[in-house]
């Protein structure tokens, strides 16, 4: 039998998170030799009590570039003859994108050490928001990060594609708030992309989503709770770059081909509860008038807790949420538009629902930030350190 993209999505998948699973622990031990760690001195939004290593995020980036550098040697050594015929034509136009390969390779380094300067120097807001747009600029210039919404306006669409990394740049930075959380729930939107791009054939698109998902699933055995590792902003950097280029880079819409434009909603759906955590969480801020950037106990995670949750059950029900937010709306990449409608308001319930879940149930936001319960100080290992950066 010869080889078929989905032994080739499966072997990327495969090594990245092998490599991940090696690299994580590696990591670990340079940042307690190098004291790169998080220290809680007292902060009140933060819920662990013990230094921990904060390289995790160098270990994702690390298994994920690898891979992908490993796969890019690869295409140009294989041998024709040992594959099925639309990976060997295929294979052929990956000169097409090495440009495009080679600019998001760049920028998600250049992320990665956005990130890590943060976590060890803990730079100011304006600063991070400045190299974050200079980032944003140079993928959607030349690294292929285009979202018109039918827009047929150059300028429109740069500023579209800027404005999305930056908001996915956000998000995720603001939901790395408990062990687990933000790294399952990525593996989980990194899944979900794969398998969009996987179905309209961009083998490009989806060997980067695959990559990605087994870099951050190998890192999630070691950050779960209770975490030994913490993937600190430079995980949240390159994990949410990379989540806005290949949501971006899908295409969802294929004239002649798709029965409704509502599709270019499916990478919402896909990133539902980050996304609308962070648009939760600045609102409290904004109207308590504290600085959006100041960390508190206002997410999703933590009002599952105020519920009477444990910290595990609490990042459990986020991934599940996760999960069937993506799983309502992968099916109108094939469905008619009466379906398309039905999925979409379903999905917008849905929300509705963790809505009155979290701020009924959850009680009333916090104005102030409060600190651990006086039971949770001794095992709190869950992280906090890049909530509200």
């Amino acid at each position: 039998m010869k080889l078929d993209w989905i032994h080739v999505y499966a072997a990327i998948f495969i090594l990245a998170a092998a490599l991940s699973l090696v690299l994580t622990p590696a990591c670990q031990k340079l940042a307690f030799a190098t004291k790169f760690l998080d220290v809680p001195k007292g902060q009140q939004h933060k819920l662990h009590a013990k230094a921990t290593p904060l390289l995790g995020g160098l270990a994702i980036y690390l298994a994920w570039i690898a891979t992908v550098g490993t796969g890019f040697i690869a295409s140009k050594a294989m041998d024709i003859q040992s594959v099925n015929y639309i990976v060997a034509k295929s294979l052929g136009g990956m000169q097409a994108v090495e440009r495009e390969f080679l600019v998001i390779c760049l920028c998600a380094t250049a992320a990665l050490i956005l990130g890590l300067c943060d976590d060890r120097l803990a730079l100011r807001a304006n600063i991070k928001l400045f190299v974050q747009i200079a980032i944003a600029a140079v993928a959607a210039t030349w690294g292929g990060v285009h979202i018109s919404l039918f827009i047929h306006n150059e300028i429109i669409t740069w500023l579209a594609s800027v404005f999305w990394i930056l908001v996915i740049f956000s998000a995720i930075n603001f939901f790395d708030n408990m062990d687990g959380l933000a790294v399952g729930t990525a593996t989980i939107a990194f899944g979900f992309f794969t398998m969009a791009a996987a179905a309209n054939q961009q083998y490009f698109v989806a060997t980067l989503g695959a990559s990605c998902a087994g870099a951050s699933l190998g890192f999630w055995f070691f950050n779960h709770s209770p975490a030994s590792i913490f993937m600190g902003d430079a995980g949240s950097h390159f994990v949410g770059f990379m989540l806005a280029v290949i949501s971006a880079k899908v295409t969802y819409y294929t004239p002649g081909v798709s029965t409704t434009h509502l599709t270019v909603l499916i990478p919402l759906f896909i990133l539902a509860v980050p996304l609308f955590d962070t648009a939760a969480v600045v609102a409290i801020r904004i109207y308590n008038r504290k600085p959006i950037y100041v960390g508190d106990h206002n997410h999703i995670s933590h009002r599952f807790l105020h519920m009477g949750m444990s910290r595990k059950q609490a990042v459990l029900l986020v991934h599940l949420t996760a999960l069937v937010s993506g799983l309502g709306v992968l099916p109108l990449l094939w469905s008619d538009e009466k379906t398309c409608a039905v999925l979409i308001v379903q999905g917008l319930i849905f929300v509705v629902l963790i809505s009155l879940l979290q701020y009924i149930a959850g009680g009333r936001p916090e104005v102030k930030a409060a600190p651990p319960a006086p039971e949770e100080a001794p095992a709190p290992k869950d992280q906090g350190q890049n909530d509200g950066k």
